[in-house]
C-alpha cells in the first residue's frame, strides 16, 4: 500500500494563470501545481521554445573545444570513452558521429558492465595507449576518474572530461573538466544529461556560426534517447531536445533507430517520451546489462539497414532475456521472504543471492521497493565479493544511508533515490544491521507515496478535456504524466481481458461512468467486488481505434474509499517494530493487543471465506473496519504460531489457509501474545 498525496492547489493562482495565458482551466491547474507562476515561464513551457544557452558559459568548455579542434586538425587519434547505459551509449554515438563527419581520426570505447564496471579503468587506458590514442574525451563519466586520468597523462594521453555527475572534492587533472555541477561553473541550466553536455560540446566545436537548429535536425533523435533514458528533468533545454527528438525518431533517416522502433512494436503508435522510456531505452540498456554495449553504439552509427535490423532484433532478444533473468531473481526473492518474513520487516530491505546477474539487480531492487514500499538493496554474491544496487522511497537519502556504512564497503556511490555498492560477502549481514541502525535513527522513515496531481469528477471526462493535456507533453522527470484521483467510485463490473492477464473495471459515481484498464492484474489478484466503493488513481489518454477516438483511463492504484491509508501504514509499522524486538511506546503496544472478540471475528471471516489470498492491507475493510490493522497482524501471527493457519507473504499476493483443528486452542499460548503482554507494563 502506498500513501496517496494530492498536490496542494492554489485556485486563485491557477485562475490567474488561466486568464493571463488564455489556456484551459485543467492545464492552468497542472501548471500551478508544478510550480509555474509567471507568464514567461508558462509560455516558455507550453511553446517549447527555451533558448539553448551558449555552450561557452559552461566552465572549461572553451578549453575542451580548443583541445578537440587541435586533435582534429593534427589527425591525432581521439577516443570517445563512454558508458554502458542509454545515456552513455547515445553520448558516445553522438560525439563519434559528429567527429567522424568533420574528418577526425576517432574511435570509441565502452567498458563492460560485468568485467570493468562504471567509468574509466587503468587497464582500458593502457589498451588505448597501445592503440596510439592521444586524446580521450569522456562522455557521461570521468568526473571521478582522478587516478585513471593521471595514468593516461603518464602515458602521454590528454583527457577532456564531459560529465554531468556530482564532482568529488578534488577534480581530476585533465586538460578540461566540463561538468555543470562544478562549484565554479556559472551555467544556469544544470539538469543536462551526459548526452546533453556532449551536444553543448558539439555546439562549441561549431564555433560562433553554430546553427543549433541544424544540429538538432541532425542529432535530436540520438539526443532525446539519452535524455529520456537518463531520467533528467524534462524542462528548459531538455524539453526542447526531447520535443524535437520525438519528431525525428518517428521519421528518422538513421537505419538503426528506424529498425529499433519497428522491432519494439511501436511503429504505428503515437510516439511519446513514455513509450520511448518503456520500449526503446530498455532495449539499449539490456545490451549493456548483459555485457555488450558496443552493439548499441553500432546500431546508432550503422548506415546499413539490414545490419540495423539484425542488431535491433538482437537487442530485443537481449531485453527478453533480461526480463527472464529479472523474473527468476524476483521468484527467488519471493520464496526467500515467504520462508523468512523478517527480511521484509526491516526498515531498509537488504537481500542477497549467489550468482544473481549484476546487470539486473537494480531493476529487481526497484520491484522490491514497489512491492513493500520501503528502500531496498539487492546484492549479488560472487564468492568472496559482492555488488549491489538500491532504490529508495522519496524522503530517504539512500546514498547517505550507504555512506554511513562506508567502513564495510569497498566502493559505493549514487544519489538519494538510487545507489550502488561493493563489499565483501562476509560483511553483508553486518551491512544489513548497520544500515537499519541508520534508518532507526532517522527522524521518521517516509512511506512510499503516490503523488496525485488533482481530483477529478468523472462527469468532466470528455475528448476535448483530455486532448487539451497534449500541450503538457513530453512527460518525464520534472514533468511526470499527470495522475488524477477519482474518489468514491462504485465498481459496476469487472471484466477479464487479454487471456485473464488484465482487467477492465467499470466504475460510476452519480450517474457518470468510466471504463478503466488495470494492466497486469488478474481476477485472482483483484480483491475488490461489484458494489465496492473505491478510489482510483489513474492516467488519461486519447485512444484511437478504427478511426474512433475515446478517453482511455489507466489505473495506477486502487483502494477502498473508507480506508485511511496512513493509519494502516502506521499500524503495520508498529507491528513490524514490535515483532523485530524494537521498543514502542506503551500506548502503541496497547493498541496492538487484540481482544478475544477480535480473534473470533478474524477466525470466523477466514473460515467462512476459505482463507484469504489478497493483500493483507485490504483485510480491515473486509472485517468491517472494526479492528485496527496492527491487531490484525498480531492475530495472524498468533494463529500461525499456534498452527491454526498457514500464512505467507511475498512479492506477490498473500496466502492464508486454515488448518484442521481438534479441541480448543489457548490464544494466550502464542509467543507473540505473551511477548506483547510482557512488554505492556
Amino acid at each position: 500500500m502506498k500513501l496517496w498525496k494530492v498536490a496542494p492547489l492554489d485556485r486563485e493562482k491557477a485562475k490567474q494563470i488561466e486568464h493571463e495565458n488564455q489556456i484551459p482551466p485543467l492545464i492552468a491547474m497542472l501548471l500551478q501545481i508544478r510550480g509555474f507562476s509567471s507568464r514567461d515561464e508558462v509560455q516558455d513551457f507550453l511553446s517549447n521554445n527555451s533558448v539553448i544557452a551558449d555552450p561557452l558559459e559552461i566552465k572549461d568548455m572553451d578549453k575542451a573545444s580548443e583541445r578537440v579542434r587541435q586533435a582534429i586538425d593534427s589527425g591525432e587519434l581521439i577516443c570517445v570513452y563512454g558508458d554502458y547505459d542509454a545515456d552513455g551509449v547515445t553520448s558516445t554515438a553522438l560525439l563519434y558521429s559528429y567527429l567522424e563527419t568533420v574528418g577526425a581520426n576517432v574511435t570509441y570505447y565502452i567498458p563492460s558492465r560485468e568485467t570493468e564496471g562504471y567509468g574509466m579503468n587503468k587497464a582500458a587506458v593502457d589498451l588505448l595507449a597501445e592503440k596510439g590514442v592521444k586524446l580521450i574525451v569522456t562522455v557521461d563519466n570521468g568526473i571521478a576518474a582522478k587516478e585513471e586520468i593521471a595514468r593516461a597523462k603518464e602515458l602521454g594521453i590528454d583527457t577532456v572530461v564531459t560529465d554531468h555527475h556530482m564532482p568529488l572534492s578534488e577534480l581530476p587533472d585533465a586538460v578540461a573538466v566540463v561538468d555543470l555541477h562544478r562549484k565554479d561553473c556559472p551555467s544556469k541550466f544544470k539538469s543536462l544529461s551526459g548526452v546533453g553536455v556532449v551536444f553543448k560540446l558539439i555546439m562549441a566545436l561549431e564555433g560562433e556560426y553554430c546553427d543549433t537548429d541544424m544540429l538538432l535536425d541532425n542529432y535530436a533523435d540520438i539526443l532525446s534517447l539519452g535524455t529520456i533514458g537518463d531520467i533528467v528533468d524534462l524542462r528548459g533545454e531538455n524539453r526542447v531536445f526531447v520535443k524535437r527528438g520525438l519528431e525525428r525518431i518517428k521519421n528518422s533517416d538513421r537505419p538503426g533507430i528506424s529498425a529499433l522502433v519497428q522491432a519494439s512494436g511501436i511503429g504505428d503508435k503515437p510516439l511519446t517520451a513514455g513509450r520511448v522510456s518503456f520500449t526503446l531505452v530498455p532495449r539499449i540498456n539490456a545490451v549493456g546489462r548483459l555485457g555488450s554495449s558496443g552493439r548499441s553504439v553500432s546500431l546508432l552509427l550503422t548506415e546499413d539497414y539490414d545490419e540495423a535490423v539484425e542488431i535491433a532484433q538482437t537487442m530485443t532478444d537481449d531485453n527478453t532475456e533480461r526480463r527472464e533473468i529479472e523474473n527468476s531473481i524476483v521468484s527467488q526473492i519471493d520464496e526467500m521472504i515467504r520462508n523468512n518474513p523478517a527480511l521484509a520487516r526491516d526498515s531498509v530491505i537488504v537481500l542477497d543471492g549467489e550468482g544473481w546477474h549484476q546487470g539486473v539487480v537494480g531493476i529487481v531492487a526497484s520491484r522490491v521497493k514497489e512491492a513493500f514500499g520501503k528502500p531496498a538493496i539487492v546484492i549479488s554474491r560472487d564468492g568472496e565479493n559482492a555488488k549491489g544496487s538500491g532504490r529508495s522511497v522519496e524522503g530517504f537519502p539512500l546514498c547517505d544511508a550507504i555512506a554511513a556504512c562506508d567502513e564495510l564497503l569497498t566502493h559505493y556511490g549514487g544519489h538519494p533515490m538510487a545507489a550502488g555498492l561493493s563489499l565483501e560477502s562476509k560483511n553483508i549481514e553486518l551491512f544489513r544491521k548497520r544500515i537499519n541502525k541508520y534508518a532507526a535513527g532517522f527522524q521518521k522513515m517516509p512511506y512510499d507515496t503516490l503523488n496525485i496531481d488533482c481530483k477529478l469528477n468523472p462527469a468532466y471526462l470528455d475528448l476535448t478535456a483530455i486532448s487539451e493535456l497534449e500541450c503538457m507533453q513530453p512527460y518525464g522527470a520534472g514533468n511526470p504524466t499527470p495522475v488524477f484521483g477519482f474518489y468514491k467510485m462504485t465498481i459496476d463490473n469487472i471484466i477479464p481481458v487479454g487471456n485473464n492477464k488484465h482487467l477492465r473495471v467499470l466504475l460510476s459515481r452519480n450517474g457518470a461512468g468510466i471504463a478503466a484498464m488495470y494492466f497486469f492484474v488478474t481476477p485472482d489478484e483483484f480483491p475488490y467486488c461489484r458494489g465496492d466503493v473505491v478510489d482510483i488513481a489513474a492516467t488519461l489518454e486519447i485512444n484511437t481505434y478504427n478511426g474512433l477516438s475515446s478517453v482511455a483511463v489507466y489505473i495506477k492504484d486502487i483502494k477502498y474509499s473508507d480506508v485511511d491509508s496512513e493509519r494502516i501504514l502506521n499500524a503495520n509499522r508498529a507491528f513490524e517494530t514490535f515483532i523485530s524486538g524494537r521498543e514502542l511506546p506503551q500506548s502503541v503496544l496497547k493498541r496492538l493487543l487484540p481482544e478475544r472478540d477480535d480473534f473470533a471475528a478474524v477466525y470466523r471471516y477466514l473460515r467462512n471465506n476459505g482463507g484469504y489470498r489478497y493483500p493483507i492491507d485490504t483485510l480491515p475493510h473486509r472485517l468491517g473496519g472494526k479492528i485496527n490493522f496492527g491487531r490484525i497482524r498480531v492475530i495472524l501471527e498468533a494463529m500461525k504460531q499456534l498452527s491454526l493457519i498457514n500464512y505467507t507473504e511475498g512479492m506477490g499476493i498473500s496466502s492464508i489457509t486454515l488448518n484442521p483443528t481438534s479441541g480448543k486452542v489457548s490464544l494466550e499460548a502464542a509467543p507473540v501474545i505473551k511477548a506483547l503482554k510482557e512488554a505492556i507494563q
